[in-house]
């Protein structure tokens, strides 16, 4: 396959444009984002990689930041996990109290915020530093120490987020909830707020396309059996209530942010990274959606 042909051609029929959608701008320091940047990077399972524009341009990757600390609950608390979160698709927005309300204080599932802070509050009990961990994690998966939280962006998403505050004391009030509030939301906007590039988040992702193994060592980092469970989850949950639209529009599972990143994993074949700030009224990036369906559509190939 022609990696590199087929994103140059993505490239030259897909400009940014402002009117494309619009920066996140319920967290102030994300809305200082240019609009038009624009990159790819695509690492496929032989080692080789292909990229343009801003692929190496470091961004906050937000709620693909779920993924990771998903992963490692997965491993440490095994089928525990799910007595305190579903596995769902959620059908409401990724911050939604009404559907916490009717689902009596348990999260559709893990990669809306409420299933994320869940999952927040059950590593603050396994962990000693979580922050501390989720970088080591993180920076072992891309093969990088460059890997770090935007402390701007932290600051700005506690400064204003009282929506998450309202999930998780909510959660507590029905005993979802053990550990001390404001540090489940300390741990959960520095875990939102951590910053890297297309080219990290592709090497980082090569973990749900490679069976569990680290993209260059080929160390077994999980099991791949946890590889299944969690790209099922990316597949049905991974776009808020826009994942539908992805399986059918991408075919490939994978997992957005409101920073405008998307990172889609090809099992066997590639993980592939696509930013640009712009965002469709669903929170997921508008070119980004567009240009990965492009590219399933040019290879001929999606996990269906």
């Amino acid at each position: 396959m022609d990696y590199q042909a087929i994103l140059d051609r993505l490239q030259k029929d897909f400009i940014p444009d402002t009117a494309m959608g619009n920066v996140a701008g319920y967290i102030p320091e994300l809305s200082k984002a240019n609009p038009l940047k624009f990159g790819i990077y695509l690492y496929a399972h032989d080692g080789s990689f292909y990229e343009f524009g801003d692929s190496q341009e470091k961004f906050s990757i937000q709620s693909i930041s779920k993924v990771f600390t998903l992963t490692i609950a997965k491993e440490l608390l095994g089928k525990e996990l799910w007595k305190r979160v579903n596995v769902e698709p959620s059908g409401s927005s990724f911050n939604s109290l009404t559907e916490l309300e009717r689902e009596k204080g348990i999260p559709r599932n893990p990669f809306i915020n409420a299933g994320s802070i869940v999952v927040a509050d059950a590593l603050l009990t396994v962990l000693d530093n979580p922050k501390k961990d989720l970088l080591k994690f993180v920076r072992k998966l891309c093969g990088s120490e460059d890997i770090h939280f935007d402390e701007s962006v932290a600051r700005s998403e506690k400064k204003h987020g009282y929506r998450n505050k309202a999930l998780v004391n909510y959660m507590k009030s029905l005993g979802n909830i053990t550990n001390d509030t404001e540090d489940i939301l300390d741990f959960y906007f520095y875990q939102c707020s951590l910053a890297m590039t297309c080219d990290q988040l592709s090497k980082a992702f090569m973990l749900y396309a490679n069976e569990g193994k680290h993209f260059r060592t080929q160390e077994q980092v999980i099991d791949p059996q946890s590889v299944k469970r969690i790209n099922a989850i990316m597949q049905t949950c991974g776009f808020y209530d826009e994942a539908g639209e992805f399986s059918y529009r991408v075919g490939l599972p994978g997992k957005s942010g409101v920073g405008g990143g998307i990172v889609a994993v090809h099992p066997q074949h590639y993980s592939v990274t696509v930013w640009s700030p712009m965002l469709n009224d669903k929170g997921n990036s508008a070119l980004g959606m567009k240009v990965l369906e492009e590219l399933t559509t040019l290879t001929g190939l999606s996990i269906f």
